[in-house]
């Protein structure tokens, strides 16, 4: 045999390997998807224990239903969104959010004071929380911070605004979104 058909025979050979290495490692692990790491536009599937610095919890999906969100679409917090990139199922983080990049400081301009006719007699108590709808139909909650002889104190800000957040979060599923 010439050398350049030895060559050619190597060559051959070489591209046999390579091209059945892919299909070797694909039938060892079938569905291999849980090694995709999360990325903006993937589906998530999470479990979550949130926490405050006072490590009472606050909300948790463990033993439940998992949080599923698309990522890089605003659907969770952005400081969570950001601590997640990257991660794969079955990867576990503790992360701690600070307020600027959870619910936002604490807004003092959002604390008004309203006549306290205005609001129901049975919602006149410090910590009540109180719902209603702007002109343009949208959502508007508050929490009572003080009672006053003639005016109630409603707080805007949204109840964790201010607050130092402690997520304990697993990833349970990471798959490519097939909506473009």
């Amino acid at each position: 045999m010439s050398l350049p058909q030895m060559a050619l025979r190597a060559v051959c050979a070489f591209m046999l390997s390579v091209t059945m290495v892919p299909s070797i490692a694909l039938a060892e692990a079938p569905g291999n998807g849980d090694s995709l790491p999360i990325s903006d536009g993937k589906l998530v599937s999470l479990e979550y224990t949130l926490t405050l610095e006072d490590k009472n919890v606050l909300d948790t999906n463990v033993g439940g239903d998992p949080l599923n969100f698309t990522q890089g679409t605003q659907q969770i917090i952005p400081g969570l969104e950001v601590a997640l990139l990257g991660m794969k199922p079955g990867e576990r983080k503790q992360v701690i959010i600070e307020p600027k990049n959870g619910y936002g400081e604490v807004d003092e301009q959002r604390v008004k004071e309203i006549p306290i006719e205005q609001i129901p007699a049975d919602a006149r108590k410090v910590g009540m929380q109180l719902e209603g709808q702007s002109p343009n139909g949208q959502v508007i909650r508050s929490t009572v911070k003080e009672v006053k002889e003639k005016m109630i104190v409603l707080d805007f800000n949204h109840p964790l605004a201010g607050k130092k957040l402690f997520f304990d979060v697993k990833v349970l599923d990471v798959k490519a979104n097939s909506t473009p």
